[in-house]
């Protein structure tokens, strides 16, 4: 048994995403924390306290324990701001310990824990999610550094950690290029998917014409480009053909309050506003309902290190549309899960979705190769990935 702590600082794991700043990170984080538990380790999760009803402890499941640890004001805070907290963070974690390993999530976590896990004598394994681009290269849209230290601080974890634990091969080479990280230090541990939540609708049920979105609402995530594609596509399926919906799950966080007014402008001057819903941040089995019975899932995003949306849109037997940003190559095998569209066209766009929605045959076989490929992916491989990092590390055998 390995006693593992897994930090968290900005964002809860147990929050659903889609609010604030919870997306696919806490997401991966909570599942793999759970396999890690289920496979016989103890396994301690720390986050910031965002509101005085938090715990200061609770389960989750046998074996695994959420921490949340007074660091800042007790309520939410926009992302860039918790650079402000690390030091408090650092403070109020060197109360627990040792571990046999410290991961950090994000660059905050492993500022917070990289020299707490010196004076443990336990190796410091980082993760990134996201990784700044310098304002002067082609990534930087979308994608600005958040708070001062952000770059440096990334550098420093990227060279100093242990290793580096990167969600897709196109995250490990920006960790190796931009950063500065040692390839040898560097490895690739995919997410996975509950393949049992995220299902195919039943054979009978009826698919309306709906397009799903599910993203935190901040530019980085592209929801223009989806609002732009669906607009032109009811133009290309004419005023006689179905005009299909846009369904927007998720909410913006406090760095992009008013996003969501601009968004709603678009479409209104677009002529689309009655085909673009906003529901909000969705729980994790009702965005299973809605991705299950959508016809199609886009990911428009300007990067993303992987894009577990699509991987959980595979599973539920429906196709995706990406962009060819980042690890969405990865997670999306273009022309047999789903479509990867470079450029940022909506023309493009909408002529790929046209596509799926007037080519049922091709619909039905992304949709089922997205299954297929969504089954073999499971939480469990994710988290034996992580062991074989963690005891190579620790020299620790991993099981």
């Amino acid at each position: 048994m390995m006693r593992i702590a897994i930090v968290c600082l900005h964002t809860s794991p147990a929050e659903d995403p889609g609010a604030g700043d919870a997306g696919g990170m806490n997401v991966m984080v909570l599942h793999q924390a759970q396999a890690l538990a289920a496979l016989g380790h103890q396994v301690d999760v720390f986050t910031r306290r965002s509101s005085p009803d938090d715990p200061p402890s609770r389960t989750l499941a046998p074996g695994l324990t959420l921490h949340t640890l007074h660091a800042g004001p007790e309520h939410p805070v926009p992302k860039g701001d918790h650079e402000r907290f690390v030091d408090e963070f650092r403070d109020q974690l060197a109360g627990f310990g040792p571990y046999d390993v410290v991961h950090s999530h994000h660059w905050f976590s492993g500022m917070a824990a990289l020299p707490l896990a010196r004076a443990w004598d336990a190796p410091h394994v980082q993760s990134f999610h996201s990784i700044a681009a310098d304002p002067s290269t082609p990534l930087s849209e979308g994608e600005r550094p958040e708070s001062p230290g952000r770059m440096a601080g990334e550098a420093h974890l990227a060279r100093q950690s242990d290793a580096v634990v990167a969600i897709s091969h196109a995250e490990a080479r920006t960790v190796v290029r931009r950063l500065g990280g040692d390839a040898d230090r560097v490895v690739v541990v995919p997410p996975g998917v509950d393949s049992t939540m995220f299902h195919p609708a039943e054979a009978a049920s009826p698919r309306p014409g709906s397009i799903l979105v599910a993203a935190r609402l901040q530019p980085l995530k592209g929801i223009d480009l989806a609002i732009e594609a669906v607009a032109a596509l009811c133009d290309r399926l004419g005023p006689d053909g179905e005009r299909p919906e846009l369904v927007v799950s998720g909410a913006a966080s406090a760095d992009f309050d008013g996003y969501v007014d601009e968004l709603v402008a678009l479409a209104t001057g677009l002529g689309v506003a009655d085909r673009v819903r906003f529901l909000g941040p969705q729980s994790r089995t009702d965005l299973a309902r809605l991705m299950r019975t959508s016809r199609l899932v886009l990911v428009p995003s300007h990067s993303e290190t992987y894009g577990l949306v699509a991987l959980e849109a595979a599973a539920s037997g429906v196709p995706v549309v990406a962009a060819a940003s980042g690890g969405l190559r990865e997670a999306v095998v273009d022309g047999a899960t789903g479509l990867v569209i470079d450029g940022r066209d909506p023309q493009v766009w909408a002529a790929a979705m046209h596509r799926v929605f007037t080519d049922h045959a091709l619909a039905e076989r992304l949709g089922q190769a997205g299954r297929r490929r969504a089954q073999d992916l499971d939480w469990s491989r994710s988290a034996r990935g992580l062991l074989a990092v963690y005891g190579a590390t620790c020299g620790v055998c991993a099981r």
